[in-house]
């Protein structure tokens, strides 16, 4: 792998992170590019120029037949081919936010048994039934094989969604999540470091406050916060405080699941 990784960056069509997600792998020390997905889905073997995908964040085609899911269909019936090739081929794919639910819509997680077309979870609409944005508080869980989240204990990250709330009615399906380490990350309260159960430590009343989740691999991660929204110390809400306290970061604590998606690729 070369010393800056290729990353290609699917934009259009109501996404609208595309500069931050940018500027994010690339301070991270990859080398990004933006593709809008009409283009990719006129050439879908374009994928295979890169060593990692990621979805971002905003409100594809508007959210109107739900988060994600014109996208996702979109991608499964134009790309199914190149985009299970480059799966199969042990390649790095990041979703956030709307990106983690095109993911989820897609199959792509939990991605169980090698089928990455099935969806098998659901992201719904919030408990408290409005679009939420205000900064939560996550636990990286140390069994789970998720590159993007190796090494990292706590985070506090910005949420910005309408729905986020992970569901599903198959308990099974709950229990091999749980079981195989797919859970990468969880709202906690940040007093007691548990997992959390209510608005607004956890903003949409997540299963078993999930905030993202991989497949079996670790390679596939999707999540609703934005870590592309705490790349510089000075993004977090309390950072005056943080610099007189003398407990500002280098850097935005977002930056580390890019460095750590980086270090793989290289």
């Amino acid at each position: 792998m070369s010393a800056k990784p290729p990353v290609l960056i699917i934009t259009g069509y109501g996404l609208n992170c595309e500069a931050e997600s940018k500027h994010a792998w690339e301070l991270a020390g990859a080398a990004p590019q933006l593709v809008h997905l009409s283009d990719l889905l006129e050439k879908p073997a374009r994928l295979h120029d890169f060593a990692a995908l990621m979805f971002i964040g905003g409100f594809s085609f508007g959210d109107h037949m739900g988060s994600g899911h014109v996208f996702a269909s979109r991608v499964r019936h134009r790309m199914r081919e190149d985009l299970g090739r480059f799966v199969a081929d042990g390649k790095l794919i990041l979703g956030v936010c709307n990106g983690f639910q095109i993911m989820v819509k897609l199959g792509l997680i939990p991605g169980f048994d090698g089928d990455v077309f099935t969806q098998k979870l659901s992201l719904m609409q919030n408990d408290v039934g409005t679009f939420r944005n205000l900064w939560v508080t996550l636990r990286f869980e140390p069994k789970s094989p998720c590159v993007f989240t190796r090494g990292l204990d706590r985070m506090p990250l910005p949420v910005r969604h309408g729905e986020g709330k992970i569901f599903t009615l198959d308990k099974a399906l709950v229990e091999r999540i749980e079981a195989e380490g797919c859970v990468a990350c969880r709202y906690i309260d940040p007093a007691t470091g548990e997992p959390a159960t209510a608005y607004p430590e956890n903003p949409n009343g997540s299963l078993h406050a999930i905030a993202g989740l991989c497949d079996p691999t670790g390679r596939i991660f999707g999540l609703m916060p934005h870590p592309e929204a705490y790349l510089h110390a000075d993004n977090h809400p309390l950072a005056v405080r943080q610099r007189i306290d003398g407990v500002l970061p280098e850097h935005g604590r977002g930056l580390e699941i890019f460095r750590n998606a980086v270090r793989h690729l290289c």
